[in-house]
């Protein structure tokens, strides 16, 4: 199989205003890139998931047991849900009818949730997984070429509800439980730390905790068979070590280690740039099947059989995912349309492995990137791309170029003192374009607000600013 790109080239304009202060106030579906995914009626606390799954026959059996809070009296409560039946529901213990409505699966309240009011949600539900069909391509749970029957899942952005109940909002985030029987001799892979694994006679059971937070389209689960092989790493801001491990097919460990073996001194390098690792561990999964580019999930990052060829030709992806974990999972997106913050942040750790390890510098890269935008056209604002061009390759490389043009504006110092202040300031939550405009701005408002607005709004590319001498060039 090969997977949908995540990075094509929609083509077209989106009007839009520069965007409004953050708040907490509750987005319009005007405002909403993807208003039919996700409800604001509740935020939830954690996912405790039991799964079981034959590879076989291609069947899933879930039971989810959800903890949430209501923001506003409710007497019902939505949760996403996809191609997936529901067996049986309760609120608080009472069972209730549950109603399908498209993609939702709608439980009235056995009495209305006051706003304010803890709550718990049991589901039964199973059937035979299988990706949505999107803007995007096939989104979701799918089936590798592995022989013994190997699965992946890709959510970003709106695939989550193809394996489990959720509030599928980027930043409505939670603590994730996540309990696996697979038949003896598969694995099981999953975000954070494997709790425990046990085997019966014909099966085998894998749990995973991960404290988070971390939104739906985060949360990942890859069965199949795997070679292992595990690191540390020295998070040099805070001097704790971080434990890693990796996962790939046998027949691909020597090409598999050779290729993310340098991942204990990104993680090293970066912790040095952005601050403390926000997460208790990390590692990757290469999946036995071709994937156009990796996947974006929180302490487990994925990449396709095609990105190991022993040479390290994929390495700046590699940097890439590892950047995800602070810009994108601990700094989280209040909505798609702020995903610049995400991908534009991680593109620039691309050059910034790069620069570190003396290859071609930050500013090299840029004012090449700065080129090729140059020639495309002009009829994008990377802070409110559009709902079907949030993975055009102009929001990932003017994105990193702006944070360039910022740099060679406030110098070194001030340029990494900022970005570990806005992942300190918004660690384990979620944020928007303004938010991060007026951080930039504290120190110099007169010179980085205009030149943020310019490279963020407007649809003209923006010159690049001369290197001054106090940015590393």
């Amino acid at each position: 199989m090969t997977w949908c790109s995540r990075r094509a080239l929609l083509r077209g304009a989106a009007l839009a205003p520069l965007a409004a202060a953050a708040t907490d106030e509750v987005p319009s579906q005007a405002e909403r890139y993807f208003a039919n995914h996700g409800t604001y009626g509740h935020r939830t606390l954690s996912y405790d998931l039991h799964l079981a799954y034959d590879p076989v026959v291609g069947t899933l059996d879930g039971r989810a047991h959800i903890r949430a809070t209501a923001d506003r009296t409710l007497p019902q409560v939505e949760l996403d849900l996809a191609r997936l039946a529901v067996y049986d529901a309760r609120i608080d213990g009472t069972a209730v009818r549950p109603r399908r409505r498209r993609n939702k699966v709608v439980l009235p309240a056995p009495r209305p949730i006051g706003a304010g009011t803890p709550f718990s949600v049991e589901i039964g539900y199973g059937g035979r997984p299988g990706p949505l069909r999107t803007a995007f391509g096939q989104i979701g749970w799918d089936r590798t070429g592995d022989p013994h029957g190997g699965t992946l899942v890709a959510s970003q952005p709106l695939g989550a509800p193809t394996w489990f109940p959720c509030n599928d909002r980027p930043d409505d985030k939670a603590e994730f439980t996540i309990r696996v029987t697979v038949p003896r001799g598969h694995q099981v892979l999953a975000n954070g730390t494997l709790l425990g694994h046990s085997a019966a006679e014909s099966t085998e059971c894998w749990t995973y905790h991960h404290p988070g937070p971390m939104a739906p389209y985060l949360a990942s689960l890859y069965t199949g068979r795997f070679a292992y092989d595990t690191w540390e790493a020295e998070d040099t801001a805070t001097g704790r070590r971080i434990a890693g491990r990796n996962a790939f097919p046998a027949r691909l460990s020597g090409q598999a280690r050779h290729d993310l073996a340098r991942q204990p001194a990104m993680l090293s390098a970066f912790t040095g740039l952005f601050g403390p690792y926000p997460f208790e561990t990390y590692g990757a999964v290469v999946v036995d099947a071709d994937l156009d580019q990796p996947v974006e999930n929180q302490t487990v990052s994925v990449f396709g059989r095609n990105h190991v060829d022993g040479r390290r030709t994929w390495e700046t992806l590699v940097a890439h995912e590892l950047v995800h974990q602070w810009y994108g999972n601990s700094v989280s997106l209040r909505d798609w349309r702020d995903i610049w913050l995400n991908e534009g942040f991680a593109t620039y750790g691309e050059w910034l492995w790069s620069e570190h390890i003396g290859e071609d510098s930050a500013d090299t890269i840029a004012r090449e990137a700065w080129r090729t935008l140059a020639k495309e056209a002009q009829n994008l604002r990377i802070a409110d791309p559009g709902p079907h061009r949030i993975f055009d390759d102009r929001v990932y490389n003017r994105g990193a170029c702006a944070l360039h043009a910022l740099r060679l504006t406030l110098g070194d110092e001030r340029f990494f003192a900022m970005l570990r202040g806005w992942h300190h300031a918004h660690r384990g939550a979620s944020a928007e374009t303004a938010a991060f405009i007026a951080h930039a701005g504290r120190s110099r408002p007169t010179e980085t607000e205009p030149l943020l607005r310019a490279w963020l709004y407007d649809k003209r590319l923006p010159p690049l600013p001369q290197p001054s001498g106090n940015a590393q060039t």
